[in-house]
């Protein structure tokens, strides 16, 4: 999957810590994972749509 967070977002709401490299590949991980089960809660509910609930 592609890199589904910003760094430069991140290094803004972040402003006041250092954030390390390897930061950035770790809150990749736990938002894919995140989605991947927003999609299964949705497609458990026979729904194709996201909703906020799914998460």
């Amino acid at each position: 999957m592609a890199d589904l967070i910003v760094k430069a977002a991140v290094k803004e709401a972040l402003s006041d810590h250092n954030v390390s490299s390897d930061f950035y590949d770790a809150l990749d991980e736990e938002v894919e994972e995140l989605l991947n089960d927003a999609a299964r809660r949705a497609e458990d509910n026979d729904r194709k749509t996201v909703q906020p609930r799914d998460l």
